[in-house]
């Protein structure tokens, strides 16, 4: 007779079981190859600050320089270098890397997952964020950071007026630091919609994951411009195509609607998390259920919709027409209603309950004074004579940090004091943490308010000295001084932060009795999160902890977690996820070399990156062998397939909405041929010389992809090979009609076609590419009657390639005849 382990034994067996499975090996190389949520959740987030305090440090020199008129500390090339590197660290490497950094951490521990939707993702976009936010900070130490404004306006970022490697510096290394934005959207969405806990349908969702999804989708959709403008400016300054030459038929203003494309939205994206954060803290402050949970959610919905109609009013000056002007102005004013809907949902459920004026709760008040001021002037600056008056003001200053400081900031400095005790375990120190947020609140408005006042005396932004202007002597001043104090406030804060994980006391299991699923886990959170998975309606840490939900403990050596319908949260099937690996690190140092190449003006050997990235993407198709049968019983009366088993695996989600991201780039430049044809003066185009022959080459390929997309369909990938040879005779196709076309530097025409040409390649060389997987994975025997492996994202591709290629020979084409 064998005696079953009591339940405490039988719990500890589960717990150590899961942590052989998904905790990382000890020493550098675990450290290097960790793919672990939790762990590059705070790494995002520890960088993140780190990058924030250096952001900090040169907004004190910025208001040291300022202090006095002749300001005694920098010259004017390095006070450009210093005030652009400052809004570009706030603005793209803390900002947003804050954000994903906390929805990586939190949102499998919210929505009841082990890991997120692609582990491997998440730590190459930690390697693009830190190796692309290295390389800025290294031209910062050389002297040559950019130093055009973190906007880069052209004609001023343009190669004859930054001559230096400066504007390429920010071009190339904000594009790298938006690749980690890009797959955070991805990782962000999928984990959200397929990876929450069974029953848990949209509805019920916490409200941190629905600002979560709005923000994900906002990135794929707004992010995609200022790459694409990067990409174009940079190839400018490389090639001399003249996307941004008045004179060669390209216009600055092109890049002013690529670059607020991006930029407006951001506010919003950046909003988002932090409301999230407020929606989950108040109620728990509060102690009653958030009010109106079905109007925040419409709100967050409309913020996502209303942030995209807004990018022109940061262009009311440049000669917008007044029709344009009245529409603008209106969305702008507009977008304040789903904001207040959210505020007054907050303070209603703060007058039905009892707020605790606890750390985090001090924060969120300092939230709504400061938010709802920056709120007020943005109305006043959407309202357009005002706007002219304060335009590149320091009014406008005062604004952005009133929205960025008052929206983020202070709530997310509520969300770190709030979920500190699950990432350290223990209890924060309060007399340190409440002094800070005295410091930071009256260092802030100090700072801050009387830049209203500068801005309505007419004192401009991006100024180094003003000698003629006494009047302006003692707000700045009295302004530097209150900076240091919020400084000040900010290193007390990180030394409490310190303090508490050195000498915190132990904090028990959720110890805000909040009731949420993320504080169901052990403090700190494990590697794994839960010994088992939540049961529809399930509730208690304990039931969990012992192993009485779904898939409980490790049977088989492999990551196990669930995915779910999009929708109603019904379980379809087991997503066996990738262990460490040192492929993300590699990954992005491919990504990393081309950059450099690219910087040092090797722009022949740069294209070797590339075969290089191309070989290291190779190696994620190699998944390690599965454990067990087909289907698993994750309880006991509920088995499931594996995901190599399924149609619709998590990888196909992923692959739609990479696709929304391409889709936007290629909206963004459709828009940029139809803006510059109709807006930029040089136009119309000069006689084109391309030869109504090159049209053959053109139908060529996409007759070649539109069959290979066709052939992509054939069941268990049999037409991989036909497809592949297709797909050969379309790069030579292209090859040939290169040649053809007129050179790009006579034209901003000639450069987009070239720009839509190097477009197509890709798509060619990366349908190619997925070709050749599916016929190694046909020979494997990983695509067979019952696996699909990699053929449902092949096909996405190739008939995204065929659709986008067809349009590109339609415009050439009528390009041809309209000349």
């Amino acid at each position: 007779m064998t005696l079953q382990p009591n339940p405490p034994q039988r719990a500890l067996r589960l717990h150590r079981d899961l942590d052989a499975i998904w905790c990382r090996p000890r020493g550098l190389r675990g450290w290097l190859s960790s793919v672990n949520h939790t762990e590059l959740g705070l790494r995002f987030m520890i960088t993140a600050f780190v990058f924030f305090g250096i952001g900090g440090l040169l907004a004190m020199l910025i208001r040291a320089q300022l202090a006095t008129q002749g300001g005694a500390f920098l010259d004017a090339a390095h006070f450009n270098q210093i005030f652009t590197m400052h809004g570009s660290l706030m603005m793209f490497l803390f900002a947003i890397p804050m954000l994903e950094g906390l929805a990586m951490f939190l949102l499998p521990k919210m929505l009841g997952s082990r890991d997120l939707a692609f582990p491997r993702l998440s730590a190459l976009g930690w390697w693009c964020y830190v190796l692309g936010g290295l390389i800025l900070l290294a031209a910062l130490l050389g002297g040559v950071a950019p130093d055009g404004g973190w906007f880069m306006y052209t004609p001023l970022s343009s190669r004859a007026y930054s001559p230096g490697i400066n504007a390429d510096v920010w071009l190339l290394g904000i594009t790298f630091v938006e690749v980690s934005a890009i797959a955070a959207a991805v990782e962000i969405t999928v984990t959200i919609l397929r990876m929450r806990a069974p029953g848990m349908a949209l509805t019920k969702m916490p409200l941190f994951a629905w600002y979560m999804l709005g923000t994900a989708a906002m990135m794929l959709v707004g992010f995609p411009p200022l790459i694409l403008g990067s990409v174009l400016l940079e190839l400018e300054r490389a090639f001399d195509w003249p996307f941004f030459d008045v004179a060669r038929g390209g216009d600055p203003l092109l890049w002013q609607h690529l670059f607020w494309l991006f930029g407006h939205p951001e506010v919003y994206i950046i909003f988002l998390p932090a409301a999230g954060a407020i929606s989950t803290i108040i109620p728990v402050m509060s102690r009653v259920p958030i009010m109106g949970y079905g109007a925040i959610v419409a709100a967050i919905l409309g913020l996502v919709f209303l942030s995209f109609g807004l990018w022109v009013h940061h262009m009311f000056t440049v000669g917008i027409p007044h029709l344009a002007l009245a529409f603008f102005s209106s969305a702008s004013a507009l977008v304040a209603v789903p904001t207040a809907v959210q505020i007054f949902a907050w303070i209603g459920t703060m007058w039905r309950g009892k707020p605790q004026m606890r750390l985090p709760m001090l924060y969120l008040m300092g939230f709504f004074s400061t938010f709802v001021m920056g709120g007020l002037t943005g109305v006043m600056l959407a309202i357009v004579p005002f706007n002219w008056q304060v335009h590149d003001t320091a009014f406008v200053t005062a604004h952005l940090h009133y929205v960025l400081i008052g929206g983020f900031v202070f709530p997310m400095l509520a969300a770190v004091s709030y979920w500190m005790p699950l990432i350290t375990g223990k209890l924060q120190i309060k007399s340190l943490g409440q002094t800070a947020f005295v410091l930071i609140f009256i260092g802030f408005h100090g700072t801050f308010f009387l830049m209203h006042l500068t801005g309505l005396l007419g004192m401009p932004r991006r100024i180094d000295i003003y000698p003629d202007n006494s009047e302006w002597v003692w707000l700045n001043l009295i302004s530097s001084v209150f900076g240091f104090v919020m400084a000040m406030g900010f290193a007390l804060f990180a030394i409490s932060l310190a303090l508490q994980v050195l000498f915190g006391t132990r904090a028990r299991r959720d110890p805000w009795q909040a009731e949420t699923l993320e504080w169901a886990a052990p403090l700190p959170a494990p590697s794994y999160n839960f010994a088992s998975l939540p049961l529809p309606g399930q509730q208690g840490a304990l039931p969990l902890a012992r192993g009485e939900g779904l898939l409980p403990g490790a049977p088989r050596p492999q990551r196990e977690t669930l995915v779910v319908d999009s929708i109603s949260g019904a379980p379809r099937h087991v997503a066996v996820l990738p262990g460490n690996t040192l492929l993300p690190l590699v990954t992005a140092g491919m990504i990393c070399a081309f950059v450099l190449l690219m910087l040092a003006g090797l722009y022949a050997v740069a294209p070797l990156a590339l075969v290089g990235l191309i070989v290291a993407a190779w190696q994620w198709h190699h998944p390690a062998p599965l454990h067990g049968a087909p289907e698993v019983k994750v309880g006991p009366e509920l088995s499931l397939p594996l995901h190599p088993f399924v149609a619709d695996p998590l990888s196909r989600t992923g692959m739609t909405c990479l696709l929304i991201a391409n889709g936007s780039i290629f909206a963004c430049y459709l828009f940029a041929l139809g803006f510059l044809s109709v807006i930029a003066p040089a136009w119309p185009a000069p006689e084109s010389q391309v030869p109504q022959i090159a049209i053959l080459p053109g139908l060529v390929i996409v007759a070649a992809l539109a069959a290979a997309a066709a052939l992509a369909r054939i069941p268990q990938g049999a037409g991989a090979m036909a497809a592949l040879a297709l797909l050969g005779v379309a790069a030579l196709a292209l090859v040939v009609m290169v040649p053809l076309l007129d050179d790009p530097r006579l034209h901003a025409r000639d450069a987009l076609r070239a720009a839509a040409m190097g477009y197509v390649a890709l798509h060619v060389i990366v349908g190619a590419v997925l070709s050749a997987l599916c016929l190694v994975q046909r020979r494997d025997g990983r695509i067979s009657a019952l696996t699909s492996g990699a053929t449902a994202h092949w096909r996405m591709w190739l008939d995204f390639s065929a659709v986008t290629a067809g349009i590109v020979l339609a415009l050439i084409s009528l390009q041809q005849v309209l000349a």
